[in-house]
This record gives structure tokens, sequence and C-alpha cells, in this order.
């Protein structure tokens, strides 16, 4: 019976090897091919004989095993890790001539001898993910097999978010790879993938609708509502958004790129089982760049996912090294963004939304039409000038307009001058509210601005955007106080204000759905831990029109104290660097609205930060304008700024004739060759260092 039972058990253990790899082939197949050999009910049989067996021996169970891929349990918040490299955006360029432009920067940079040639690979409209593979616990793989060990966020380039749980619900992203594939793609050990993100359109659709029927706000765009769906703390939530991912960069550990050439890259992610988009090619002539280009754009309707344009690449990573980086963007790669998308619709009202800000917004509630694969029913105004720049009427046939990256929009009305019987004119006038269509307040509109607005902080329509922005991770960075328990605290009444997220306690937050003890306790910690957070972050809490993070900074360092800043005169306000006659205006007019007053005076009380170190300044630099560009020896470039700023200099972020020096370090860029041009004197670190002595 002793044999019988060891005859069993072995060969329960070959099958769960066996229905392991038989699943992780069909998922290949399924996600990554679009080739599926069975039905979904097959799969599903497959899937839970698989369950069954790891059922009755848990101790069988692995990480990398396909049931495994969605946990179940909701995270307690996503800590941070450093990238291997900076995960830096790309210059974008719009037209024939900028990119000829581009071309020849490139090829001069990489010299008269460089074999230059370029990847052309369609520009995925997505969230940038970061994905490392490499040996597990010991005895985990089989010899050679690496598996998914981490999967991080853009984050702010320099830092992401580790949000591997809701990665491994991702079906088109291997959580193992054999030895077999690994020799196949010629990967080492460990490595690291990069790649896209993606909603298709068919759940992107399904989302929205369901979004709707909950009397929720749809998501503006399949990248937005990709971005939220991975930050969400329910991985079965993410399982159930069926995202993709695509590869596109790969690199060692230390961030550099592992094979001689992208098109290689691209190959070795194709081998290994990435799913990496087929639509690329290697091109050496400028023709073929715009050949290709005009190709992508006649497809792009027909895709089942969102493009936005074409991303070109140096395809030699040796040339990528020698071109190097700018600030913020490669030298060896750019973005051809495409040309925004239209359509003609009609007018059949005008709703007014109220923003984070207060700020009112004239949206056109339009008869649907379909735009790029998306059915459109609401288009921007932005405000009552451009109705009248417009000359809109209700009823009036628009020109509607869908860029990559904004929200729908009218850009005409046809037909306007009444000669286009097919389009005929509206009549109906659109008024402008003179109270806020949620809470009654009176409607504001400062002179010599566009904009109207409700300045009651304490508005309903405001609050909501006002608590997921004070959460935010620049501003406060409270992890796990997102949409979705943002939107049931609203429902139940149980704050009104950023100031009532400090009366939250654990029962509060019990009863809400999907909140057990241990998250609310968590999110309970991060409310707490964000009490430390310094007073510039605080006073970009408050949503302050204008104000920004580093406006924010400014206003803190200059005044030391929150009661400083409320006391302040419009004059005073404006001694502050890039503070200005129109944020002055905005920053007084905040604080003397009395809810708003109430609503520091709560903070006050909630025990938040409300002084900060006032900054030292001295006059050696006063008068003098300086910009930075390229990587200097010892210092940041924030530091730099700091210092200047500090001894009364400004910091402005282009050259012109009324800059009094440029700061160049290792790999300047066209700002050197523009203060070179105007003459504009150039200084490295020492020599500004000089002038601080």
């Amino acid at each position: 019976m002793g044999s019988d039972k060891h005859t069993n058990t072995h060969s329960a253990q070959e099958r769960v090897g066996a229905l392991r790899e038989l699943l992780r082939h069909h998922e290949y197949l399924y996600y990554v091919m679009d080739a599926p050999e069975i039905d979904d009910l097959q799969y599903d049989a497959l899937m839970r004989e698989l369950q069954g067996l790891e059922g009755e021996h848990p101790e069988w169970v692995t990480p990398d095993s396909p049931t495994q891929r969605v946990g179940g349990k909701a995270a307690d918040g996503f800590s941070k890790v450093a990238h291997s490299r900076p995960m830096l955006s790309l210059d974008n360029v719009n037209s024939e001539a900028e990119l000829r432009e581009w071309d020849r920067r490139a090829r001069e940079l990489a010299g008269p001898s460089a074999d230059v040639s370029y990847v052309c690979e369609y520009k995925l409209d997505g969230l940038s993910m970061a994905l490392h593979f490499g040996p597990g616990e010991e005895g985990q793989e089989e010899g050679g097999a690496v598996r998914l060990l981490r999967g991080l966020t853009r984050g702010d380039g320099s830092v992401g978010e580790d949000v591997t749980s809701n990665v491994r619900t991702i079906k088109s992203v291997p959580l193992v790879i054999s030895a077999k594939q690994r020799e196949k793609a010629g990967l080492p050990e460990r490595f690291e993938v990069r790649g896209e993100v993606v909603m298709p359109l068919a759940g992107f659709l399904a989302m929205n609708e369901e979004r709707e029927s909950l009397g929720q706000a749809p998501a503006a765009n399949p990248r937005n509502a990709a971005a939220g769906t991975i930050r969400t703390l329910e991985p079965n939530v993410v399982a159930q958004r069926r995202l993709d991912f695509y590869g596109y960069f790969l690199l060692d550990p230390e961030g550099a790129p592992l094979l001689p050439t992208q098109s290689a890259a691209l190959d070795a992610l194709t081998a290994a089982g990435f799913r990496v988009n087929p639509h690329r090619e290697a091109i050496r002539e400028f023709d073929k760049l715009l050949a290709f280009i005009e190709k992508a754009e006649a497809n792009r309707t027909g895709l089942g996912y969102e493009i936005d344009g074409v991303v070109i690449k140096l395809d030699q990573t040796g040339l990528q090294r020698r071109l190097g980086y700018t600030g913020k963007a490669p030298r060896w790669a750019v973005a051809y963004k495409f040309a925004s998308r239209f359509a003609v619709s009609v007018v059949e009202d005008i709703k007014v939304q109220v923003g984070r800000t207060g700020k009112l917004t004239p949206v056109a509630v339009l008869r649907p039409v379909g735009i790029g694969g998306i059915t459109v029913t609401r288009a921007t105004l932005h405000n009552e000038d451009e109705i009248e720049r417009l000359g809109l009427l209700i009823g009036d046939s628009v020109r509607v307009e869908r860029g990559g990256d904004v929200i729908p929009k009218v850009v005409e009305v046809v037909g306007a001058d009444g000669t286009d019987k097919d389009h005929p004119r509206g009549t109906r006038p659109f008024v402008f509210p003179e109270h806020c269509p949620v809470c009654g307040a009176e409607v504001k509109r400062s002179e010599g601005e566009a904009d109207h607005r409700c300045v009651n902080a304490t508005c309903p329509a405001r609050v909501a955007g006002s608590l997921l922005h004070f959460a935010s991770r620049g501003v406060m960075n409270i992890e796990g106080l997102g949409e979705a328990v943002v939107m049931q605290l609203l429902e139940r009444g149980l704050v009104h204000s950023v100031a009532d997220i400090y009366l939250l306690d654990e029962a509060k937050l019990l009863s809400l759905e999907r909140i057990g003890k241990k998250t609310a306790d968590a999110l309970l910690a991060e409310i707490a831990k964000s009490r430390t957070a310094p007073l510039y972050r605080v006073l970009y809490g408050l949503g302050i029109r204008f104000v920004g993070e580093r406006t924010a900074e400014l206003l803190a360092e200059e005044f030391g104290s929150m009661d400083a800043l409320m006391a302040a005169t419009q004059e005073e306000l404006e001694r502050v660097n890039e503070v200005g006659p129109r944020v002055s205006a905005s920053i007084a007019e905040f604080f003397s609205e009395e809810p708003n007053r109430k609503l520091v005076e709560e903070l006050r009380a909630a025990g938040l930060q409300f002084t900060a170190k006032k900054r030292e300044r001295t006059e050696e630099l006063a008068g003098l304008s300086f910009v930075l560009t390229g990587t200097l020896p010892t210092l940041t470039r924030e530091q730099a700024k700091e210092k200047i700023e500090s001894a009364g200099g400004k910091v402005a972020g282009s050259v012109s004739k009324k800059t009094s020096y440029v700061v160049a370090g290792e790999e300047a860029g066209s700002k050197l060759e523009k203060a070179q041009e105007l003459g504009v004197k150039v200084l490295d670190e020492a020599g500004l260092l000089g002038l601080l002595t």
C-alpha cells in the first residue's frame, strides 16, 4: 500500500507539472500570439484540475503556478523602489520638418563615420512598466529557469511603485521563463524588461459602461484607465480588466542594454515568450521613416488598442550611449505624435461641471459619434469665451477633435455661415450660471481671466477631486486612499472636506466594502504619517489655483508659516520668486474666503505641519538670471538652482538675450548652442560657485 501511495503521489506531482506547462503554453498562444488552440471551457477545465491537485497538496504550490496569478488579497499599499536607471519620457515631434531636424542632429552627434539606422515601433498609449526576472528561492525553478521577481511603475522616473501582485494578473506577462526559452533568447540569469501596459479598447468600453451604470464618471481614455487599474489595491479587479503588456527594452540588472541593437532586443523578447508589438521595422532611409509613419496612422483605428504615434530609436546601442541624454529625454529616440482625429456631431445640450479647483467647465452633450474606435458623447468647451468664439448655439453641428492624450473638444461649428444645408444651425444660446450648480455659492470671474469659479472649498463637487489630490503621491502621499475608497467615503457621508480624513477611525473604514482590519490599519497609519508632511505639501494640498508644488515650496521657504502666508499682502507675496500678480491674487482670494480659513483651522487642529524653516537669502546674484543645462560634476540641478535662488538670482527654463549666464555641464544640449548664438556668457560649475563666494 505504501508503494502504491508513493506511486500515486509521484504521478500526481508529474500531472501538476504537466498541467502547468500546458496552461502556460495555452496562455502564451491566447494572450501573446492571439492564436488559441482550445476554447475557454477546455482551458477552464485544465485550470480546475490543477487547482484541485494543488488544493490537495498545498506544499506543491509555487509562486509561478498559473493558479497564483491572482492571489485574491488586497495589497496594503505599494512600496517605493529605485529603478536600475531612470525611466525617462521622450521628446515629441509633430511634423516632417521637425523629424528631419531631429534626424539631422542625431546623425551629426553620431559622427560622419557612424552607420546610422533606426527602429520604428508603434507608440502604445499606456503605462510604462519595468519587470525584473531572476532565480527565485532555491528549488522553485527547474535548472536554468527564471521567474518574475518584481514589477515597478514608472513613478517619478527615478523611483517606481512595486505593483508585482497586480502585474502577476496580466496574462501576457510570463511568470516563469524556461531554461530553453532563455537559451533561445540569449538571456542571462538576471535581466529587466521594460514595456507598456495597455488596456484594449474592448475592455475600456466595457469598463466605462459598468462605471456609468454605477453612476461613476467614465475614464477619459484607455491610458488613464490602465494607469488607474494597475495602481488599485485589489488584484482581482486588475485581473478583470484584462490588461496587456508589450515589451520593448531589454536591460541587464544595472540598467544597461543587453544586446548590441534594439532590433536584436525585440527579437530576443519575442523568443523569450513576451508579447512584442509586431508593427516594427528597421530603417535607414528617411523617406522610409515617413512611409512607416503614414502606414501606422492609417492603421491606428483597427488595432484594438490605442496608439498615439510612432517611436523612432537609433538601433545601435553603442550609438545610443554616444548620444546620451538631455535633462529629461534620450537624444537617441523621439516620438512622432499623430495629428488629432475629427468627427462631426450635434450639440444636444451644454452642462457645467465643477472641478477640483472650483473651475466651472461647460461640456457639450453630443449625439454619440465614433472617433478612432471610441464612442464620444461629451466634449469640453473650456469656458464662456470659447463658446462665444465658436459662436456656438445648442443644436449646432460641430467638429469634434479627439487627440491622443486629451479629452474630446469642440473645435468649430460646421456650417456657421449658414450655407451648409446638411448641417443646420442651432437656435438656443447657452447662458453661464451665476451660482454654482452644485452648492449654490456665487460664481466669480476675475478681471482679465476666462474661467468662472466656485470659490467655496467645501463645495461637494470639489471634494472628491480635492481628496484625491490631497492624498496623491506628490502631495500628502496617503497610500490606499484612492478613488474607490474616496467614493465610498463620500457616498456614506463620512468625509466632507480634506480635514475629515483626519477624523477617520477603524470603525468607519471597516464599514466600507473590501476593507478589512489589516487594510484599515495600514490606511490609518498612512494618514498618521501624513501629519509629518512639510508645510509646502500642505499648501499644495489645499488646491489653491496656480499654486503647484514648486510655488508652494517657495512660499513656505519665504514666509516660514501658514499664519504669515495668510496675513501676507499681494505686494509681499509677489516678492517671492515665480509669484506674479495672477498667483498672488489667487492666494489672497483663497484665504479671504471664510470656508477656506475654516478648513485651514481644521487642518491645524488635526496636527499638520504649519511651520517651515525660512530660506536664508543673500544678494550676491540679485538681478541676474541663469539657465542650467547638462550634468554638473558635483551639484544636482536642484542643488544648483537652490544656491542661485538663495543668493537672489533667478533660474529660467530657456535662453534669451536677457539671460545673464548659462551654466553648462556634461552633455549640454541645445541651450548651450543657443547661448553661443546669442553671445550669452557660459559658466561651468566652478564658475558658478565662484560667483557665490
